[in-house]
C-alpha cells in the first residue's frame, strides 16, 4: 500500500481493518464478488466486487495478490464484470485512483472515460467538533425513510444515477455503523444527502450529492462532527474550491487523488458529487 502522505498508512490496523469492505458489500449484494484462484495450490490470486443498480453497474474494490502481479488477473476479473454489464446494457462506473497509473491504464484500455477528479482529504475531527459558519448547516437534519424517494430523484438529477437499495440500507441497517443527513432548500425541497460509515477500524464519509457547494460543505461538517476525535477520509471534487479551501482551513490535508470513471453513456454532473469506496459511488 503506497502511503501518499498518510501515516502510518490507509490500513494501520492490519488485514482485519479491511474486513469491513467485504462485510458491507456482502450485506448489500450477497455473492457479488468474482475471484481468481490458483488451481494448483487453491490460493486466492485476486478478487473484485460488483453491484447492479437500476441505472448502472458499479465496480467495487479490486485486489490482486502481489505474488500474481503481471499475470493478467485484473484484466480477467474486469472482463467478467464488463461482460456482466454489457448483458444488461448499462453503463459501468467506478471511483479509481488517479495516482496508480497501472490501474488507470487497466480501466481506460477497457473503455472507461475519466469524468471528474477528486481530492482525497484526511482530517482528524477535533474533540470540540467543526464549525464552518455556514448558514446551510441550519437546514441539515437526519435522513428518514420518508426521504428515500426524494434522495433517489435528487441523485438521478445531479449525477445521473439512482441506487435505492443503498439509500435504504444507510437509513435502516440498524447495525450502528451508518449515518445519513439531508439538507433542505429554501423552498423545502431536498437539495442534498450524505452518508457515512463509522466502523471501529475505519471512518469514511460518503456517498452523497448536493445542489450547491455550501450545501455540500454543510453536510460534510454535520457528518464529520459525528466522529469527533477520529481520523476521517472524504473526497471532494477538485473544482469545488470553496469546499477545498474551507477544509484546508479546518486542518484537512491531501492523501490521494481519485476519479469518477464511466464506461458507457453518462450525463454531466449537475451539482456536487461526494463519492466514497464503501460502497463506491461510481
Amino acid at each position: 500500500d503506497i502511503l501518499h502522505g498518510m501515516a502510518p498508512g490507509r490500513f494501520a490496523g492490519g488485514p482485519a481493518q479491511t474486513d469491513v469492505f467485504w462485510q458491507v458489500y456482502e450485506q448489500l449484494d450477497p455473492g457479488h464478488c468474482i475471484v481468481m484462484e490458483n488451481q494448483e495450490n487453491r490460493r486466492l490470486a485476486g478478487s473484485c466486487f460488483y453491484r447492479a443498480r437500476e441505472t448502472h453497474v458499479s465496480l467495487g474494490i479490486m485486489n490482486v495478490h502481489p505474488n500474481y502481479f503481471g499475470h493478467g488477473i485484473a484484466k480477467e476479473l474486469l472482463q467478467f464484470i464488463t461482460d456482466f454489464t454489457d448483458e444488461r446494457n448499462k453503463p459501468l462506473r467506478l471511483v479509481a485512483s488517479l495516482m496508480n497509473l497501472e490501474s488507470f491504464s487497466l480501466y481506460t484500455k477497457r473503455g472507461f472515460v475519466p469524468r471528474l477528479a477528486y481530492q482525497d482529504l484526511l482530517l482528524t475531527v477535533p474533540d470540540e467538533g467543526l464549525s464552518g459558519d455556514l448558514p446551510a448547516t441550519a437546514a441539515v437534519r437526519d435522513a428518514t425513510t420518508d426521504d428515500l424517494d426524494d434522495i433517489a430523484a435528487l441523485e438521478l438529477d445531479v449525477s445521473g444515477i439512482s441506487r435505492a437499495k443503498d439509500y435504504q440500507h444507510f437509513v435502516e441497517s440498524g447495525d450502528g455503523l451508518w449515518s445519513m443527513s439531508v439538507v433542505e432548500g429554501a423552498k423545502g425541497s431536498l437539495d442534498g444527502y450524505l452518508a457515512s460509515i463509522g466502523h471501529p477500524l475505519i471512518t469514511l464519509i460518503g456517498p452523497g450529492v448536493a445542489r450547491t457547494e455550501e450545501q455540500a460543505a454543510a453536510l460534510l461538517i454535520t457528518e464529520l462532527n459525528r466522529y469527533r476525535g477520529r481520523m476521517v477520509v472524504f473526497l471532494v471534487p477538485v473544482d469545488c474550491s470553496q469546499i477545498v479551501q474551507l477544509f484546508y482551513r479546518l486542518g484537512a490535508r491531501n492523501c490521494e487523488m481519485h476519479g469518477a470513471q464511466i464506461r458507457g453513456d453518462a450525463q454531466e454532473f449537475a451539482g456536487v458529487s461526494l463519492p466514497t469506496f464503501l460502497p463506491e459511488t461510481g
